[in-house]
């Protein structure tokens, strides 16, 4: 089991369903917090982007667009652009990468859960969410060897189950997320 926070970051992943579970944990979120969050969803570039304003509309951390070399802060939500992978630099600063799709993906939740757990280990939690590939899987196995919390949602309440599922076959969870044990989830975080 993993010893539990403090956590400095928290990095969500998630697709096809995953926006109200992470709307209802950014509601939770208390500030002033020591916490960094980085939200990694699959989205279309062609989309019309409102989901910083949709999340700064439920939480009381600052919410900004991943531009390439943002220092992470405390108190602040990173949401991931488009067609970018993201990367955490040892110097704490998020990188923005436009090379190959990770499982049809880009962002890619493996790429952004590997190197966040590779500088911060035991200070990051890596929450998975609903999806319908494996993104996130292989990105939580390495996390979980680099002593990440590692959290994901239950199945049984995910729109699409696929991506949960396959984390649950392959890695050691510290915490099966749902209703009832989101605000323990966000208990953790400082």
């Amino acid at each position: 089991m993993h010893n539990l926070g403090p956590f400095s970051l928290l990095v969500i992943g998630g697709s096809a369903g995953a926006l109200l579970p992470v709307l209802d944990l950014v509601s939770l979120l208390r500030y002033p917090s020591s916490l960094s969050v980085i939200l990694v969803l699959h989205r279309k570039a062609s989309d019309v982007d409102t989901l910083v304003e949709l999340l700064a509309s439920r939480t009381s951390f600052d919410v900004k667009d991943i531009d390439d070399k943002d220092s992470l802060r405390p108190g602040w939500i990173f949401v991931a652009p488009p067609d970018y992978h993201v990367l955490l630099e040892k110097d704490l600063t998020l990188s923005l990468d436009d090379s190959e799709k990770i499982n049809f993906s880009r962002p890619s939740i493996d790429v952004t859960f590997e190197s966040a757990a590779t500088v911060l280990g035991g200070k990051v939690a890596c929450l998975l969410l609903s999806g319908a590939n494996a993104d996130g899987v292989a990105g939580l196995v390495v996390a979980k060897s680099k002593g990440a919390f590692i959290a994901v949602q239950d199945p049984a309440e995910s729109e699409f189950p696929v991506m949960p599922q396959q984390a649950l076959a392959q890695v050691s969870v510290d915490m099966l997320v749902n209703q009832h044990t989101m605000r323990a989830l966000s208990d953790l975080l400082p």
